[in-house]
């Protein structure tokens, strides 16, 4: 259980219920090629953990029970996973929207020189974390040499025809650098389109702007600076209570590399798995839909409602 637990448990955030099930979130595993400063899941390239075949292989006849019309992918680095390409051809097959969770520097890990021309082939959605325009920056958060990287790869996605306003739809995600919350979407957005495309050529969709949790490792410098007190009071008095109609966790649940359900990404980082009789299971949605289920609250929940909320598809 992560240290931040205890000072998250305790809480006065308001009751929720799930209403009817869209999205699969799934988490192919904690083996990353980076190792950054905000990262909630604790990645890295030491992790050993990723979803085993039999688990894999419940996904697609989970998403046609469900009916589902998203299948999120995450990691990690989801793509470091044997079986993502499979993955990604069975769901698109059965019709399903594919959102995978990019890195950016991935593309040119050996053995992926041809991930970008995969991803374009079977219209996948990208999602990539970009946390800044300045390479001072992203390289400050992510590791030295990974902004000039990203931009390589955006760049290659770009040629794809990704970004461009058509079906190759390519979204970047902010982070802020610090215990400080994300400034207004749009703004940044604009910041971004502009910057991007004036220093380096580069085209986008959307720009989703991401508050960081105070769990696992960011939560842990909070703690170790002394600030994370600080943050919590930032994200309780900011509480803005009309994000609760659009949380995420309303509409998607979240799966370990071991197939266990979550609320959400974050509860899953935490180990508070999805309310119910023993620990629910990826196996368990093939009969069960979680229709009006209690979602497990705890103070980082205020991360998600603070100003403008924050999801995984941005402000709310």
């Amino acid at each position: 259980m992560h240290a931040t637990l205890p000072l998250l448990q305790a809480t006065e955030f308001p009751a929720l219920r799930r209403r009817t099930l869209d999205t699969l979130q799934v988490n192919l595993g904690y083996r990353c090629n980076q190792s950054c400063v905000h990262c909630h899941v604790n990645a890295g390239p030491k992790r050993t953990e990723m979803m085993d075949a039999d688990t894999v292989a419940l996904i697609p006849a989970v998403l046609t029970a469900r009916g589902l019309a998203a299948l999120d992918i995450t990691g990690g680095a989801p793509e470091l996973h044997d079986d993502f390409r499979r993955l990604v051809r069975e769901a698109r097959a059965l019709g399903v929207r594919v959102i995978d969770r990019c890195n950016l520097t991935i593309l040119f890990e050996p053995g992926h020189e041809d991930l970008a021309e995969f991803l374009a082939t079977e219209r996948v959605e990208v999602v990539a974390s970009l946390p800044c325009y300045s390479v001072a920056n992203v390289d400050r958060q992510r590791g030295d040499g990974v902004f000039e990287r990203s931009i390589a790869a955006l760049h290659r996605l770009n040629a794809l025809g990704y970004g461009r306003g058509g079906d190759l739809v390519l979204n970047l995600v902010y982070n802020p650098l610090g215990p400080v919350l994300p400034p207004a979407q749009d703004a940044l957005e604009a910041a971004y389109k502009r910057e991007l495309g004036t220093r380096f050529g580069i085209v986008f969709d959307h720009l989703f702007t991401l508050t960081n949790m105070p769990i696992q490792r960011f939560g842990s410098m909070l703690i170790s600076k002394g600030q994370f007190n600080d943050y919590m009071r930032l994200l309780k008095e900011n509480f803005a209570a009309g994000n609760l109609d659009n949380v995420m966790c309303r509409s998607l649940v979240s799966v370990d590399w071991q197939g266990y359900l979550y609320d959400c990404d974050f509860n899953q980082q935490l180990g508070l798995p999805l309310a119910g009789a023993g620990r629910p299971h990826l196996r368990d949605l093939l009969d069960d839909d979680l229709h009006g289920r209690a979602i497990r609250v705890a103070d980082h929940c205020y991360g998600c409602t603070a100003g403008q909320g924050s999801s995984c598809g941005g402000a709310l």
